[in-house]
């Protein structure tokens, strides 16, 4: 039977994008241009085109989760914003077609970045596109397989980081994979926290993200870590550039973010975990990024 013409609001596409999880995108850009310019080698055109590229990816992926979720069923008894499939506002097919635009644009985007660097990152673009759609997508997602964490880890972590300072460097620096470490530490945080909301519906419809496989304290205590790796990393830096501190002004927002994972807030309660999640990678991106470029 053909789907009903359902036409979703703005709004609701808006929504639907996720806009919380947005600092995964904007973190490891900001972090790595810090890189570029510790290394005196500012693009801003081209930096400027990775953030571009990365929003994309990162809008695209939520579109793909929506969609592969939806129509599996995944989504019928979440707890959390909204999902344009799982609610019925908008149709599969759509919500499909939006992920397809987005990478479509990302990859016009990356095109552009190889052809005045390197081809092969051809590859790595191609690779990160993959990944965002087997995610949820395909007969046998690796997100249902508790692999969601080290790709976004190595795509929206390592690739970004590494991938801004390289475009501009053409080389690849300590700084910037350092920074790639701490950013894509508190990405990881973002997934952490996500999953660690739908536990009790992941687990009934097979879903095993790495929260299922680690449970409700080791999901907890991974969180919690990856803050800590974020400020370790920060502490690494500090040979090339004593400026890399200024990461630390993500510290009171990671606190923040940490006060009710510890406490064990469950449900909606962890909504505004992935809020401050979200603050706590976009403060890091900036004050780390700033830091490099005055180093």
């Amino acid at each position: 039977m053909p789907e009903l013409p359902i036409v979703a609001t703005a709004s609701q596409w808006v929504e639907g994008a996720r806009p919380r999880t947005l600092p995964a995108a904007i973190s490891p850009v900001l972090a790595g241009t810090g890189a570029a310019a510790y290394a005196e080698s500012v693009i801003w055109w081209r930096a400027v085109l990775c953030l571009v590229l990365a929003l994309l990816l990162q809008v695209g992926v939520n579109y793909a989760n929506d969609y592969s979720d939806g129509i599996r069923g995944t989504d019928d008894e979440r707890v959390g914003p909204l999902r344009l499939v799982g609610s019925g506002v908008a149709t599969s097919s759509s919500v499909r077609t939006a992920a397809f635009l987005c990478f479509a644009l990302a990859a016009v985007a990356g095109v552009v970045l190889a052809s005045v660097t390197s081809w092969w990152l051809l590859l790595v673009g191609a690779a990160a596109i993959a990944a965002a759609w087997f995610y949820t997508g395909g007969s046998n997602p690796y997100g249902y397989r508790a692999m969601g964490e080290v790709s976004v880890f190595v795509f929206f972590g390592l690739v970004a980081g590494v991938g801004t300072t390289y475009v501009q460097v053409e080389a690849i620096t300590w700084p910037s994979v350092g920074a790639a470490i701490g950013a894509g530490s508190l990405i990881c945080a973002i997934l952490v926290a996500n999953n660690l909301r739908d536990i009790p519906s992941d687990s009934m419809t097979d879903k095993r993200t790495l929260a299922v496989v680690l449970g409700d304290r080791g999901t907890r205590v991974l969180f919690v870590a990856l803050q800590v790796v974020a400020v370790a990393t920060l502490l690494a830096l500090v040979p090339a550039t004593p400026w890399a501190m200024l990461g630390l002004i993500a510290v009171a927002p990671g606190v923040r973010a940490c006060i009710p994972v510890v406490r064990g807030a469950t449900g909606m309660a962890l909504i505004a975990v992935l809020r401050d999640t979200g603050m706590t990678a976009l403060a890091y991106g900036i004050g780390l990024g700033i830091g490099l470029a005055l180093g």
